[in-house]
């Protein structure tokens, strides 16, 4: 799916409800179509991190300014992420008015955009929406910045003496922003058994084909940091670092290799008796054991840990109607059931 498909269902309520229509919704000039079921609540993967106590109203209120600028301009969600990652840096989501001597230029607002610079005047970077929406203007007019990191995004619009600072955020950024969406929902694509697509992009390796026999589920290709999604309304049952090298554990938060043995960090999610695996996440996944998600919520970004030769999701199912574990004796082809939950897939590439 491109951006224009990705929907988003949600109402601005600070943190705590998110009020749902079931019609399509005008935002400030865009149109975001509302098809799957209501998320009632933010994510509950916040709350398991502890990221709301760190985060008063004010700043939540930003965020979801934000969010709801990038949705009405068609951004792209992780556009909404690098937004609220980089006013995180700048303003720690704070709307700072002109701070005296200790004023960095004539820096104001949450992005601390300049005036004298051609950001707006002093009246318009102040207002959390102007700014809100300069940002992403500045943002899709950058070559290829969803194929960026965040920090090469984001400095490419900021242009910081600090440019390496906003990679710090982007886990905070991205819970913070699951929360006031109640996650991510990728509402087109959904197939009539209720699943969808995990991530964007093609399949560049199949189930068990005859060059790779023992590989038990599909590989999509995407770039670092491009958000995961719960394939399926599903409760979270793993949640884990799976590499070694030489037989000795190796970092899950370091690039992997071919020499790497295992799934780098994975997550498992269960829904009935299906369990599906999703392996190589570029940071600890963004849920925890025993969280219940919800179709199209972000569970985590691609990465490259584990046995990986680069930037991939390995997605795997699982049939478990027995009672036992996921494994190679109960793997399914992801393609195949897919199809048969109704989903339309990527052209392999």
């Amino acid at each position: 799916m491109n951006s224009r498909q990705w929907t988003v269902v949600f109402c601005v309520a600070v943190a705590v409800v998110l009020l749902c229509v079931t019609a399509p919704v005008v935002l400030f000039g865009g149109v975001i179509a509302a098809a799957c079921s209501p998320a009632t609540q933010p994510s509950t993967a916040a709350t398991a991190t502890g990221e709301p106590g760190r985060w008063d109203a004010e700043q939540v209120g930003h965020a979801t300014t934000m969010v709801t600028v990038g949705a009405g301009m068609l951004v792209p969600p992780r556009g909404w992420v690098i937004a609220v990652a980089t006013a995180m840096q700048e303003s720690n989501l704070r709307n700072l008015g002109h701070l005296g001597a200790g004023n960095d230029h004539d820096s104001l607002g949450l992005f601390q955009q300049r005036p004298s610079q051609g950001w707006g005047t002093p009246e318009q970077v102040m207002d959390p929406r102007y700014a809100a929406g300069k940002f992403y203007e500045k943002l899709l007019a950058v070559p290829g910045w969803r194929s960026m990191s965040l920090t090469e995004a984001a400095q490419a619009v900021q242009r910081s003496a600090y440019p390496h600072a906003y990679a710090r955020h982007e886990a905070a950024a991205t819970v913070l922003v699951g929360s006031i969406t109640g996650g991510m929902q990728a509402c087109d694509g959904v197939g009539s058994g209720g699943w969808v697509m995990p991530v964007d992009g093609p399949i560049v390796s199949g189930f068990r084909t005859p060059e790779r026999p023992g590989h038990d589920g599909i590989d999509i290709a995407a770039a670092k940091g491009t958000p995961i999604r719960a394939a399926a309304t599903a409760v979270v049952i793993k949640v884990a670092c799976n590499a070694s090298l030489n037989g000795r554990p190796y970092p899950c938060d370091r690039d992997g290799s071919p020499q790497v043995a295992g799934c780098g960090w994975y997550t498992e999610l269960k829904t009935a008796n299906i369990v599906h695996r999703y392996c190589h996440q570029r940071v600890a996944p963004y849920v925890v054991v025993g969280q219940q998600v919800k179709i199209g919520q972000i569970i985590g970004v691609v990465g490259t840990s584990g046995h990986s030769s680069g930037p991939h999701l390995h997605w795997e199912v699982h049939d478990v109607s027995d009672g036992g574990e996921a494994s190679s004796a109960n793997a399914l082809d992801p393609e195949v059931f897919l199809s048969d939950m109704g989903v339309t897939q990527p052209a392999e590439g």
